[in-house]
């Protein structure tokens, strides 16, 4: 698809705007209700279909079916990194008035790292066909890692602070308690970092290794940089109500891990198919309806099982405790 220059700015105008309205809406720090949580997760989503919508219009079918599944794709696996941000939030101990701040910023620096690998990603693919085959490599071989990481038992209890980050801490020094909204303070003639701080380097250097996965697959359903960016953004601009709203639903979706990694497995199948279509070869290319329609499937029933699993060991864990209670007098 041909984009303007000023598409382009007038786009990225309008997310701008979008961010500067949820960022003032909700910049004064509390507990985020569930009915807030979906009150603005369903805006974000009909914002998300609305565009697609235009672009089905004004582009035509193949951009705007480009987009669905680039977006739902994005979507899942920003789902699925929620697990380690409520990982993050425990391990700082974040109170829960300041989680939302966190949330935002962490989305803010997501933006700007994701605009940052999809140039990247734009020019190796432009300059060398072949990245193709490297992409598709890359995500097979984490579909089949996420599946070992689901077989031992999913994602780890208990976030690990990785080396760079550690590095800073000591070269700034963290400060022992949270201080409001405040990322740097003077302490004992010092002027240190804020757990507020830390936290939100925890999360923005964490989206790296997500991004790692969800531009190569998004490239996988779509070679359209605009295409690409737009599906990011609304798929990240949301994650900070989702991350309320189905905060407590995480871990009853179980099977999320097999669900994610049989999609980024089909997309790194897509992608060696397209690298050998381009290289001459004949064989086969998946087109995107079925693209789509094999995602959604994939979501809908990796869903519906987990819900079902996580009821099932619910009640088996019922009938446990019942057995295992004393009997009372006379039974």
């Amino acid at each position: 698809m041909n984009v303007s220059p000023t598409v382009w700015l007038l786009t990225v105008a309008g997310l701008c705007v979008l961010v500067a309205a949820d960022f003032f809406i909700g910049r004064k720090p509390h507990d985020v209700s569930i009915r807030e949580a979906g009150i603005w997760t369903a805006v974000w989503v009909v914002l998300a279909a609305l565009f697609g919508v235009g672009l089905l219009v004004f582009g035509g079918g193949g951009p705007g079916g480009e987009f669905f599944a680039g977006y739902i794709t994005e979507k899942s696996l920003s789902v699925d990194n929620l697990f380690v941000f409520v990982l993050i939030m425990a391990k700082f101990a974040v109170p829960s008035q300041y989680q939302q701040r966190v949330l935002m910023v962490g989305v803010l620096v997501a933006l700007v790292l994701r605009a940052g690998f999809i140039a990247a990603g734009a020019a190796i693919i432009s300059a060398f066909s072949w990245v193709f085959y490297v992409f598709g490599a890359f995500l097979i071989w984490t579909a089949w890692k996420l599946i070992q990481d689901a077989r031992k038992g999913g994602h780890d209890e208990e976030y690990e602070e990785n080396k760079l980050l550690k590095s800073i801490e000591r070269r700034f020094g963290v400060a022992d308690r949270y201080h409001g909204t405040k990322l740097w303070i003077e302490e004992n003639g010092r002027r240190v970092m804020t757990p507020m701080l830390v936290v939100m380097l925890a999360i923005g250097m964490t989206d790296v290794l997500f991004a790692l996965d969800s531009i190569p697959a998004i490239y996988g359903l779509t070679q359209d940089p605009y295409i690409v960016f737009t599906a990011n953004a609304f798929a990240l601009m949301g994650l900070r109500q989702l991350y309320f709203l189905i905060g407590g639903l995480l871990k009853r979706l179980v099977h999320l891990s097999y669900g994610l990694s049989v999609i980024l497995g089909f997309i790194g199948v897509k992608l060696v198919l397209h690298a050998l279509h381009e290289s001459g070869v004949h064989v086969p290319e998946i087109g995107i309806p079925f693209s789509l329609g094999f995602i959604v499937l994939v979501l809908a029933v990796t869903t519906a099982t987990s819900l079902w699993a996580a009821r099932k060991q619910e009640r088996e864990q019922e009938d446990r405790q019942e057995q295992g209670q004393p009997r009372g007098p006379g039974v």
